[in-house]
């Protein structure tokens, strides 16, 4: 599932906390929806990696770690944060 890969390579970003959460099913009918889901993702973390780095600086050390996963998905939200 490509919720355990994500689970899986943001753990090398050593979170304190973190949840990956497919919010595809709210997505049906909508543009990217696939029957069986895993399209529509929203990650909330916690990370020390994040330290004095701004958004957009986190939501690209994200991408770059989750690699060609992101391609294979057709929406990422991101709920990033250093505490």
């Amino acid at each position: 599932m490509i919720a355990d890969e994500m689970r899986e390579r943001l753990a090398e970003l050593g979170p304190t906390w973190l949840e990956v959460i497919d919010e595809s099913e709210s997505h049906r009918g909508h543009a990217g929806y696939r029957d069986g889901g895993q399209t529509h993702f929203r990650i909330r973390m916690a990370s020390p990696a994040f330290a004095g780095l701004g958004r957009v600086q986190r939501h690209r050390l994200v991408h770059r770690t989750l690699g060609d996963i992101v391609p294979r998905i057709h929406a990422l939200a991101l709920d990033l944060t250093d505490a």
